[in-house]
């Protein structure tokens, strides 16, 4: 059997940006995505805490501390909002039992706590 497991997760992000006429995607620092375990156009899950819309997009590298929403999904956020960034994997039974995610607490200015 295999399971999906949350991978890797960015909790509490701030979004910087939202810009409306980019192709799409969520540009993250790339700095975070190497501590997360993330790649550049991966698939990623997004929960945006403050209006409660979660959506999926792919990731692109993006400048010190950026966390900013492109194309359609910029109009599910505002700059400012909390957001959690989560990538999941799939894994064999043989990986589930001591597996552990890759969590990353951010603080008001994307640094890791």
């Amino acid at each position: 059997m295999k399971r999906t497991l949350l991978k890797s997760k960015l909790h509490r992000a701030v979004v910087t940006s939202a810009d409306l006429n980019y192709e799409g995607s969520i540009s993250i620092d790339k700095e975070l995505c190497e501590l997360a375990d993330i790649n550049e156009f991966e698939k990623v899950d997004i929960y945006n805490i403050n209006n409660g819309e979660r959506f999926s997009t792919y990731v692109i590298y993006g400048g010190k501390g950026e966390i900013g929403l492109n194309g359609a999904a910029a109009r599910l956020v505002q700059p400012g909002d909390l957001i959690i960034i989560a990538s999941y994997a799939v894994y064999d039974e043989s990986e589930v039992k001591n597996f552990k995610p890759k969590i990353l607490l951010l603080d008001g200015q994307n640094r890791v706590k």
